[in-house]
């Protein structure tokens, strides 16, 4: 088979033709690389590679046997990893001028599991940097540019990885995610990114375990590749206290399942916390409205999360000086300005205000609770805008609302971190100029299982995932 066609088959298709040994692993690997090396140029959504480490672990691949327990065995599949996530002895900058040279010693705890499980690294993915930001650029590797429109931003945090799926050079990419990092680029370049409840997916060991805000997490390109992926991230690990064991039945048993959502709840703008686009939420509602063709009953309705951004401000402050607090002291000059700011901010508040914050996403998780006993799934949009210039740096403003910070265009994703819920960002439609946009679907805390069933009926019904991967188109 050519290795352009073995870049648009499914990654399912893939891990089947490994399996059964009509496909090796350094096949799949000339493949990806040559697919990188043909496109990556146009949108820099890869630039770190280490073909040598991957053909060295393909190598000692072929010298194990599988494991019993196939769920989530990729079978020697090349995966890309974001380049916030340390892979042992390969260039892991994070995105900053600060660790331009950076190579860990160790992977991160994802990294094994992926290993582990039969994937191949075959490079990292570009991202802001810390992935602050929803536009993929930095000082390091420069901007990821959206393979829709060149033009345009794939999004962010997790733009390369978007990038890379939609293009074919890659089938499965690594995706984190705290305030929308997985899924606003998965709606700006068509692809499937899901966020998991917190410790569905170990990471780390890291410097603030017990955080529950970001969460590392699957992309890919449908649905049920998604699912493959999870399948092989997700389960328990001591060196993260969150994790939990995974359940008895796979994520990629659960896809073929029957089952649909019974009631669905849509709303354009969570209950008015934000505006957005009307073309956006037109095309979100209409796409929200056929899941009455599989039997549910659609209304409009959300959870009360009138204090997300107020308390996400706050929590996200928070993070930044647990985290990142000690490079404002040493590396100022290095860091971009959003980065010193949320530090900043951080630093300047008290424990009164991070109390009340806390309080705050207690009201939310409760809201959303509550919510979840009346409805088995809530849509809304994944992204307020289309997808913008990619010289833009975020969005200040939209139909006369001016936003805080650089963070609160993304409120209708943060909103959603905050519930601790799991949420997928489905491609369900295009813009009148050609543009992606995507439904954001949450359910219930560890309900990914009924997320990723809902997400596949819907994701057949309309029948897009056939469009990828694709060439890159000139802005």
């Amino acid at each position: 088979m050519h290795g352009t066609e073995l870049t648009e088959l499914p990654a399912r298709e893939l891990v089947r033709l490994l399996t059964e040994g009509e496909l090796s692993p350094a096949e799949a690997i000339d493949a990806a690389l040559a697919r990188i090396e043909a496109v990556d140029w146009q949108v820099n959504a890869v630039p770190t590679l280490c073909p040598e480490r991957a053909r060295a672990a393909a190598g000692r691949l072929a010298e194990r046997d599988p494991p019993e327990d196939r769920r989530g065995w990729l079978a020697g599949l090349p995966v890309l990893v974001k380049d916030l996530t340390d892979v042992a002895g390969v260039r892991t900058t994070y995105g900053s001028p600060i660790f331009r040279d950076h190579r860990p010693e160790r992977s991160d705890i994802l990294v094994e599991r992926i290993e582990a499980r039969g994937g191949i690294v075959l490079g990292k993915t570009n991202t802001p940097e810390f992935g602050a930001g929803a536009n993929t650029f930095n000082e390091v590797f420069g901007a990821t540019r959206n393979p829709w429109n060149t033009a345009l931003t794939c999004g962010g945090s997790s733009g390369g990885s978007a990038v890379a799926l939609a293009t074919g050079m890659a089938w499965l990419a690594t995706g984190s995610d705290l305030g929308g990092s997985l899924r606003t680029p998965a709606a700006y370049c068509a692809v499937v990114g899901l966020r998991p409840s917190p410790g569905r997916v170990p990471h780390g060991p890291g410097p603030v375990p017990f955080q529950t805000l970001a969460v590392e997490g699957p992309m890919a390109r449908d649905v049920r590749d998604l699912a493959l992926f999870l399948d092989c991230m997700a389960g328990f690990d001591a060196r993260d206290p969150l994790s939990y064991e995974r359940p008895a039945v796979s994520f990629t048993d659960a896809v073929g399942w029957p089952a649909r959502p019974a009631r669905v709840a849509f709303s354009s703008d969570l209950g008015g916390i934000t505006p957005v686009d009307p073309e956006i939420a037109r095309i979100c509602a209409a796409a929200a409205g056929r899941f009455a063709e599989l039997g549910a009953e659609v209304a409009e309705d959300a959870p009360d999360l009138g204090e997300a951004m107020a308390c996400f401000t706050t929590l996200r402050a928070a993070l930044f000086v647990a985290g990142k607090a000690e490079l404002l002291a040493r590396h100022r000059e290095q860091l971009k300005p959003e980065v010193v700011w949320n530090i900043e901010h951080g630093l300047r508040m008290t424990a009164a205000e991070i109390g009340a914050a806390e309080r705050a996403r207690g009201r939310i998780q409760a809201a959303a609770a509550a919510f979840f006993e009346r409805y088995d799934l809530l849509a809304c949009p994944a992204a307020i805008v289309p997808p913008f210039p990619v010289e833009i740096r975020y969005i200040e403003e939209l139909d006369g609302h001016r936003f805080p910070s650089y963070v609160d265009w993304l409120a209708i994703t943060y909103a959603v971190t905050l519930t601790g819920c799991p949420a997928l960002s489905l491609p369900c439609g295009f813009t009148e100029s050609g543009l992606p946009v995507g439904l954001q679907l949450v359910a219930p805390p560890r309900g990914e299982a009924a997320l990723l069933q809902a997400a596949a009926a819907l994701e057949d019904l309309l029948g897009l995932s056939a469009q990828l991967p694709l060439a890159p188109r000139p802005g």
